[in-house]
């Protein structure tokens, strides 16, 4: 089997950590070298690739972004169809295909699913708004800046009796608005999934300042939206019809300084969520998901995303617990024993080929 890999929509942290995954599994178990793909689905189109190999990965897993670039959709596509990738892929030699990318990329990879080219989707976006996955790569990342971001604004905020506000990206969903604020210990977190009223939080501010508390830090998503308590800027459309998210952060600032009178200052953290290394969150993610997304393909399995599944908060009995050790699992002893340059194993269900 001859497997190619993409990645697709907005870059983030630990899709090298993927792809390294990908090309190593296929290496370890296939002994055949991975079709990457530029530009995501433009690199298809265009047959624009490279292969991919183990010395080709090296030194790839601190880097953030990805080493193949990455693309929005394209109006190629919209036009043609899949018919064009399919016979590109085949002119390639490449029997089946990895994604890793968001609700984009998820979209075309289900047509050509559909269109019988075997695929299997990899999740990854820093909003982490894919449904069917618990977290995407590129998310924690994400999340641990955002966090920082907050610690750093408590400290000049109480400097200077301030209001600050910090906006983060999210598009429609509050994910890293949610977990920053929270971590970060935020007097209030404005998200997309909970429109927000001014004037109440005008209010919880300044009775929150009359309690000798010297500062505030407001973290706001920016597809944040208004409860009707104030009228919210038209900011306009992209190409592909999805509304523009810029100012709000600014936005919310000015009427909080109206609103209390106090001194308040806007953040607006941007690209800084998307770059620089990924954390070691993501690069385990990255990689459980990478090998997995190949072992599904070689198990004759497509059409399928791989995701992170957990059963949330659960009680167990002390009586189960105390004085019990828990040991790394059988998986991840396979994954050691997949990325490292000597058998982790003692015992194996398989043979497999070693750098």
């Amino acid at each position: 089997m001859q497997i190619g890999v993409l990645t697709g929509g907005g870059d983030c942290a630990g899709l090298n950590a993927a792809i390294r995954a990908v090309v190593r599994m296929a290496g370890h178990e296939l002994d055949r070298s991975v079709v990457g793909y530029r530009r995501g689905w433009n690199g298809v189109l265009d047959g624009d690739s490279i292969t991919l190999d183990s010395e080709a990965m090296r030194g790839t897993l601190p880097r953030g972004g990805t080493m193949l670039g990455t693309s929005r959709s394209s109006r190629r596509l919209e036009s043609e169809g899949t018919a064009p990738l399919i016979a590109q892929l085949e002119r390639d030699g490449v029997e089946a295909l990895v994604t890793i990318g968001g609700d984009g990329t998820l979209i075309t990879a289900g047509r050509l699913s559909e269109a019988g080219f075997p695929v299997v989707a990899v999740p990854k976006t820093i909003d982490n708004d894919v449904f069917g996955t618990d977290i995407c790569i590129g998310f924690d990342t994400a999340l641990g800046v955002a966090t920082e971001a907050v610690d750093r604004l408590h400290t000049t905020a109480e400097s200077h009796n301030r209001i600050m506000v910090l906006e983060v990206m999210g598009r429609e969903t509050g994910h890293i608005a949610a977990g920053a604020g929270i971590a970060g210990g935020a007097a209030a977190v404005l998200v997309p999934e909970a429109p927000f009223n001014i004037d109440e939080i005008a209010e919880r501010l300044v009775a929150r300042h009359h309690r000798d508390r010297n500062a505030s830090i407001v973290v706001v998503a920016e597809g944040a939206i208004a409860d009707g308590s104030v009228e919210i800027p038209d900011t306009g459309a992209d190409e592909w019809g999805n509304r523009v998210l810029d100012g709000m952060g600014q936005f919310v600032g000015e009427l909080l300084a109206e609103r209390t009178g106090f001194d308040t200052r806007t953040t607006v953290l941007g690209y800084i969520q998307r770059g620089g290394p990924p954390s070691p969150a993501d690069r385990l993610l990255g990689s459980r998901l990478g090998a997995r997304a190949v072992e599904v393909l070689m198990e004759g399995q497509s059409g399928a995303m791989v995701g992170v599944h957990s059963v949330g908060i659960a009680l167990q009995p002390l009586a189960e617990v105390a004085g019990r050790t828990r040991y790394l699992s059988q998986d991840q002893l396979e994954m050691l024993d997949l990325i490292s340059t000597a058998p982790v194993l003692t015992r194996h269900s398989k043979s497999r080929r070693w750098f």
